[in-house]
């Protein structure tokens, strides 16, 4: 171990009291950028790309002390949090939407209820008949599976490139085949179940396409940075993703900031396509959320033993083999928590400080 240099007398000085406030006001109201989600759900009025969903929420004031506005239960009854009727300050819903994914359960719109809430994600409803069991994976109602021959079985699937009311891929053909390929990969590594992609869209088993707005099947899309996509449980088949999203593949990091990464979204929805439901472990798959810009797409030990728990093992898999620690176990409030290196505060952070607190204003 290396000797840490002594600290000059000028490091050493008390932070002087106003760069103090400065500190505090940061940390009790993290900054926010153009790309995040909170900025997204605050600033949507003026950002064209927000979706109509996020839009409903504008009345919604960041802090503690905020009301669940009619937009806010409209929004979250869409994904299965149903007010009740004495729940007149809206408490009773957003304790039961923190619980469900893996918050801490405060009853108020903290930041970090309001965060995820801005996040775009699945349009599938969240399940939450143990809203207060430990994060965990989830299954449809009556656990529907594949039903095939015991053993190694395979799955046919298809992307419809245009045809009405399928809309144009977003991104040339080969792409879009490469990203839903490896995803499909994934999912094959771990369970007894082959993926081959078929030109034959009416005999596939699983079938993808890009939808905009309300295509017929009862769950409307809602325009950029709403609701990315949705799937039907077994045997349906069935996977539709917004065609008015900005979708990308590769490197997040070169990506415009509404992008967001087709074959995070894709190994998701497959999970749906399998039988999962959404889990309220946050690093998990099949957690219904996912922030601009971002890549998340390695199975977790939730996702793993969810989707085995349905099919089986593949017997060349190996849970050690996962690179990923297990969350399932661990309570939500932990697995949603933020850590911070152990230190003192020198007169060496104050400009960095007043750059934040000058972002934070600027949001």
């Amino acid at each position: 171990m290396h000797a840490r240099a002594p600290m000059s007398s000028s490091s050493a000085l008390p932070l002087p009291l106003p760069f103090f406030f400065l500190h505090l006001l940061l940390l009790l109201f993290p900054p926010c950028c153009t790309g995040c989600s909170r900025h997204l759900l605050l600033h949507a009025g003026a950002n064209s790309s927000s979706s109509s969903s996020l839009a409903d929420m504008l009345q919604v004031q960041a802090g503690d002390g905020a009301n669940v506005t009619d937009g806010l239960r409209r929004y979250l009854a869409r994904f299965g949090y149903a007010s009740v009727p004495d729940d007149a300050d809206g408490q009773l819903v957003v304790r039961l939407y923190q619980s469900t994914l893996g918050l801490p359960v405060t009853g108020r719109l903290d930041n970090r209820t309001l965060d995820l809430l801005a996040t775009p994600r699945c349009g599938v409803p969240d399940l939450h008949l143990q809203p207060n069991a430990t994060a965990r994976f989830a299954f449809f109602e009556g656990q529907p599976r594949w039903a095939r021959q015991p053993g190694h079985f395979l799955l046919t699937y298809a992307v419809v490139s245009s045809s009405p009311p399928y809309q144009p891929l977003p991104l040339p053909r080969k792409a879009v085949r490469r990203a839903f390929r490896r995803a499909f990969a994934r999912w094959a590594r771990v369970i007894p179940v082959r993926f081959r992609e078929t030109r034959d869209y009416n005999m596939a088993d699983v079938r993808v396409g890009f939808l905009a707005g309300d295509h017929g099947d009862g769950e409307p899309f809602d325009g950029p940075l709403g609701v990315l996509g949705h799937a039907f449980s077994p045997p349906s088949g069935q996977l539709h993703l917004d065609a008015a999203e900005r979708w990308a593949v590769g490197d997040m990091a070169d990506a415009d900031a509404g992008a967001v990464d087709l074959e995070s979204v894709a190994t998701h929805e497959i999970g749906h396509v399998l039988g999962l439901a959404h889990s309220s472990v946050p690093d998990a798959i099949m957690y219904p959320s996912l922030k601009p810009r971002t890549r998340k797409t390695e199975l977790t030990l939730d996702d793993v033993r969810g989707v085995q728990a349905l099919y089986g093992s593949n017997p060349r898999f190996s849970l050690s083999s996962l690179s990923e620690p297990d969350t399932s176990s661990a309570s939500p409030a932990a697995a949603y928590t933020n850590t911070r290196s152990p230190g003192k505060t020198t007169t060496a952070t104050a400009i960095p400080l007043l750059l934040l607190v000058a972002i934070t204003l600027l949001c």
